[in-house]
């Protein structure tokens, strides 16, 4: 959500009476070296196209705000890095002691994984052969990401919900007086993420602009650290179903519209086996399909640690956990061709902060792959995307089952030869 212009003038006026970071005399940053990072980065696994970029402003204004205040050797926790401009950045710039990464989708991780290879290729290449090979750790948040670390970069997420969840972890368990400097795009920024830092450091110090990005930076934690709400559990009365969210899982622990329509067409869809609730969420669809049918074994998947998480967490809170798997893949890389009867799809329509359909059209093809012949995909969708042909031809024959205003819901069935 941006900001409104009393907002603006609001942060405004607080910035003009906020002390800057300090430079510490490290007022050259390495400029040259985070282009070159920069140059090399690739979203590969993630969906690429040429206006989908793997770094942005507030990256290098997060390195730079770093380089300044943090010296060599410093324990760093980096959350939120997409594609690993943050990760290699740091250890470019920072020369930290030990640097723990945690991304929450899987697509992020490989990403920094392919990316820090071609990087260290990168460094090897060069005539003074100096290079060395990027170290860094991936750990889920908690306690074994935070403990001990001494300065965290933090790209704002988009909801609340995960800034506070981000925020506790990092207050409860970072070390004395660590620093968290939680950097975004202007635009996407509101007073609201003020408030939920103030919530668990005394210090919350937003930072000039530049480039349309900004910095907050939080400093000592408040000293009494309440117990952790995540997940959050929420009965649905609509439903019948308690529902379990952290903070990163879109739409909360609430009932998003789209799956509210694809629930209706539940009892026209076949007994499965072995059915995907693909893109999971929270796990809603999981749910609700195991409950309608008890012979079924349920696979809810998806790139988001915080749903799969979630899901595992709603399927425990209603008694189906013996039923339901919960699995972190990348568009059902991990699962064999074949091997489900039936596939439940809410797919996404954004791509980061843009609209793009490659999400979507990545879920369709691998829906059809794991798809045995005769086996069906439910796929719900805002009616403006061009679904349609990609199902008919990823997965076979594809009729309409509904439509209101903003949906439409398809059931495709699998050809018996690709």
């Amino acid at each position: 959500m941006g900001l409104t212009r009393r907002e603006r003038t609001t942060i405004n006026s607080r910035v003009e009476h906020t002390p800057q970071l300090r430079n510490n005399g490290r007022e050259n940053v390495a400029t040259d070296s985070l282009d070159r990072i920069f140059g090399i980065l690739r979203r590969r696994p993630d969906v690429e196209a040429p206006n989908l970029q793997a770094w942005d402003a507030t990256d290098r204004l997060l390195l730079e705000t770093a380089a300044a205040s943090a010296g060599p050797g410093s324990a760093v926790a980096i959350l939120g890095d997409r594609y690993g401009a943050l990760t290699l950045g740091a250890l470019d710039l920072l020369a930290p002691a030990a640097l723990r990464v945690h991304q929450d989708l899987v697509t992020g991780e490989r990403a920094l994984q392919q990316n820090a290879l071609a990087w260290q290729a990168e460094k090897e290449s060069d005539d003074a052969g100096s290079g060395r090979v990027p170290e860094f750790r991936q750990l889920p948040l908690g306690a074994e990401l935070l403990t001990g670390a001494e300065v965290v970069l933090l790209q704002l997420p988009k909801t609340l919900a995960e800034l506070e969840e981000v925020a506790a972890a990092v207050a409860r368990h970072a070390a004395p007086g660590a620093l968290l400097l939680a950097g975004g795009r202007v635009k996407h920024m509101s007073l609201g993420m003020n408030g939920v830092l103030e919530r668990y450091f005394d210090s919350v110090q937003p930072q000039l602009a530049r480039q349309k990005s900004r910095v907050i930076v939080a400093s000592h934690a408040k000293a009494d650290q309440p117990p952790t709400s995540f997940p959050v559990v929420v009965h649905l009365d609509e439903l019948g179903l308690d529902v379990a969210a952290h903070g990163a899982v879109f739409a909360g622990p609430k009932l998003d519209i789209g799956t509210r329509f694809l629930l209706t067409f539940l009892p026209a869809m076949k007994p499965a086996r072995h059915a995907v609730d693909l893109g999971c969420g929270t796990g809603i669809l999981a749910a609700m399909y195991a409950r309608k049918y008890p012979v079924a074994h349920v696979t809810a998947t998806d790139q988001s640690a915080a749903a799969v998480a979630s899901a595992r967490a709603t399927a425990q809170a209603n008694g189906l956990d013996g039923r339901i798997s919960a699995l972190q893949d990348d568009a059902l890389s991990t699962m064999a061709d074949s091997s489900a009867d039936l596939v439940l799809l809410n797919p996404p329509f954004h791509v980061g902060a843009g609209v793009h359909a490659g999400a979507g059209l990545k879920l369709i093809e691998a829906a059809g792959r794991v798809l045995a012949p005769g086996g069906e995909l439910w796929t719900v969708y805002n009616r403006h995307l061009p679904y349609l042909p990609a199902l008919e031809r990823e997965v076979g024959p594809t009729t309409v089952e509904g439509n209101n205003p903003k949906f439409i819901v398809t059931r495709s069935v699998r050809r018996s030869a690709r």
